[in-house]
C-alpha cells in the first residue's frame, strides 16, 4: 500500500522535491541530500533521506548530550533549533518545521525501510540507551507521520512519545493510517506557528524546562504507564478506542 501511495503521488510532490533540491543547491554550498544511520524495523540500521537543512560540517555533538537530558527527564522534546540556531541554512527552519525536509525518505519507503505510517526513526546512539520494553516501538517499520507527529509531537516528553509508539505497534490498523494521514497536515501547519512564535533570549536546559500537557491523551480512554518496572508482558491499553476496525 505505501509503494502503490507513493507513486500515486508522485507527479505532485516531484515538482516540490525538485525545487528544493534547487533552493539548497543555490542558498548554500555542499550536497543537496543529508545521509544518516537511523534504527528501523527490529531495530536494524538503514541509512534515513533528508534535504540538508544545516552548514557542511556544523558539529553535532551537543545534540547528543541534548536528546540524553531529555531521555532522562519528564520534560517537553523541544527541539534544539526551536530557540534559534546559526547552523541551520536560510528557510532551513521553514523545510524543518513543516516536514518538507523529510520528502527524500520517500526513497526509503520505497526501499521498504520505511513507511508512510509509523514510530520516528530514532537514532543508533538513542537507540543504544533504550530500555527493554521501549525497544518494542521497533515492531514496526518507522515511518514519515504517525501518532506521536499528530498528538502534540514536541510538546511531549520522550517517554510519552515511547508510550504512543508502542501503543501504535499494538494496535495498527489500516483505518488508523488513514485517520493518523489525514491528521497531519493539521499538525504539520500547527508546527509552522509554534516555530513562528517569538522565542525567548535564553536557551534553559531541558531539565529546567517545565512539562506541558501532552495532547494525545484525549485520543486514549484507558492507558497503563509503562515504567522502568515494567515486565514485558505488561499490556499498555492505548487508543484502541476511537480508532479502532
Amino acid at each position: 500500500m505505501d509503494v502503490a501511495a507513493v507513486l500515486l503521488l508522485l507527479p505532485v510532490i516531484l515538482p516540490v522535491v525538485v525545487f528544493i533540491a534547487v533552493f539548497i543547491r543555490v542558498v548554500s554550498k555542499g550536497p543537496i541530500l543529508f545521509k544518516q544511520e537511523r534504527m528501523g524495523f527490529r531495530g536494524a540500521p538503514f541509512m534515513c533521506l533528508k534535504f540538508r537543512t544545516m552548514i557542511v560540517g556544523a558539529d553535532t555533538s551537543n545534540h547528543q548530550s541534548y536528546l540524553s537530558d531529555l531521555m532522562k527527564s519528564n520534560v517537553p522534546m523541544v527541539k534544539m533549533d526551536a530557540k534559534g540556531d546559526s547552523r541551520i541554512i536560510p528557510f532551513g527552519l521553514l523545510l524543518r518545521s513543516s516536514g518538507l525536509d523529510e520528502l527524500p525518505q520517500l526513497i526509503n519507503v520505497l526501499r521498504g525501510e520505511m513507511s508512510l505510517v509509523g514510530p520516528r526513526p530514532c537514532l543508533s546512539y538513542e537507540s543504544q540507551k533504550y530500555r527493554p520494553w521501549q525497544r518494542e516501538r521497533f515492531d514496526t517499520l518507522p515511518g514519515l507521520t504517525g501518532l506521536w507527529q499528530v498528538s502534540g509531537k514536541n510538546k511531549t516528553t520522550f517517554t510519552e512519545m515511547i508510550q504512543m509508539d508502542i501503543d501504535y505497534v499494538r494496535n495498527k490498523t489500516l483505518w488508523w493510517d488513514i485517520i493518523i494521514i489525514l491528521k497531519t497536515p493539521l499538525a504539520i501547519i500547527n508546527q509552522i506557528l509554534d516555530s513562528s512564535e517569538p522565542k525567548p533570549s535564553q536557551n534553559p536546559s531541558p531539565l529546567a524546562t517545565t512539562a506541558a500537557a501532552p495532547a494525545w491523551r484525549p485520543m486514549i480512554q484507558t492507558q497503563t504507564r509503562l515504567t522502568d518496572s515494567s515486565a514485558p508482558n505488561k499490556i499498555f491499553n492505548g487508543a484502541k478506542t476511537q480508532n479502532q476496525k
